[in-house]
């Protein structure tokens, strides 16, 4: 019998070179049984997955169908949907609309104020300035959270530099009107929902940002030619054109500006006024008042609302702009 043939008949294994110890034989099993080899390393990330992050979000989940006894203020553990009904009472209510409006206003916002930048960057910077644009982005994401928002902090109070600006050119008096109307409360710009507002903005951008111009980089160069070569003015290749062929990816960065908002506590601690957010409730009630149940039921509400934007996303193809 030829070498060839006896190498055709003994199979693969035959010509692997041979190994000794336990290292080979585990060598030679993962080789035989490539299905055991992608268990073992599957396994770890799915039972963290599985245990420690769903987990704890299905025990979260259980404890907002609780109560609160009315007169001991110890949990109730039976099934009952009144934690729920608090969530519709005038006050909760209004913590729930506020959060949401201010999560959609940041994410209008931050896309208005992204496009042109994220357009500049796609089409016209080269080189060192297209280096320089990713620089300016991201560094801001690279310096301690805390520190920019007391930072905002200093820059909107009544003797930051923001003030100093209007009063040097005599329009303080435009500041005390805005902070005069109701629905913007406060008496600085530091607390207030406008200041609010500016600093989500700005610690958010840069997730709607990069996702817009990541989109604008794969529009065709020779698609804006060929829509002013055809007549269209620079609107309507803005509305025909651009916009829809970005617009997956500003709803991607949208889906980080809406939910980082959405679930906040930090900034509207320090800048914003005595009205809650919906972090801030959670943390009242399952710190100071203790009424665990009603945190939870206010926790699974980004949950539930982000899975409604996420499927509304899904549609708009903003995952494949991921």
């Amino acid at each position: 019998m030829s070498v060839a043939a006896s190498m055709e008949r003994s199979g693969p294994a035959a010509i692997l070179p041979g190994r000794g110890g336990l290292f080979g034989a585990i060598s030679d099993t993962f080789w035989r049984r490539p299905a055991l080899l992608l268990f073992l390393m599957l396994t770890p990330p799915v039972l963290w997955l599985g245990i420690v992050y769903l987990g704890s979000l299905f025990a979260l989940l259980l404890q907002s169908f609780f109560s609160i006894d009315e007169f001991s203020g110890l949990i109730r553990y039976e099934f009952t949907l009144k934690t729920y009904r608090e969530l519709f009472q005038a006050t909760n209510l209004d913590i729930i609309l506020r959060t949401v409006v201010m999560a959609a206003a940041v994410t209008i916002a931050a896309a208005v104020v992204a496009f042109p930048i994220a357009y500049y960057a796609a089409r016209y910077a080269r080189g060192k300035w297209k280096a320089l644009f990713y620089l300016g982005v991201m560094l801001p994401l690279w310096s301690s959270y805390l520190v920019k928002v007391y930072a905002w902090k200093l820059i909107l109070a009544k003797e930051g530099i923001l003030t100093w600006l209007f009063d040097r050119i005599h329009m303080t008096w435009l500041i005390e009107a805005w902070l005069s109307l109701p629905i913007v409360g406060g008496n600085s710009l530091s607390f207030s929902f406008t200041g609010t507002f500016l600093v989500f903005l700005y610690v958010w951008l840069p997730f709607m940002i990069l996702p817009t111009q990541a989109a604008l980089e794969r529009v065709p160069g020779n698609l804006i030619e060929a829509s002013s070569d055809l007549g269209a003015s620079a609107g309507q290749t803005f509305r025909h054109v651009l916009l829809p062929l970005a617009l997956p990816g500003m709803v991607a960065g949208s889906i980080f500006t809406f939910s980082l908002t959405l679930g906040d506590y930090i900034i509207p601690q320090i800048i914003g006024t005595s009205r809650l957010f919906i972090g801030q409730a959670v943390y009242a009630h399952q710190g100071t008042a203790g009424n665990i149940p009603l945190a939870a039921a206010f926790t699974v509400v980004p949950i539930v609302v982000m899975a409604f934007y996420l499927w509304g996303a899904r549609r708009m193809g903003a995952f494949d702009a991921l």
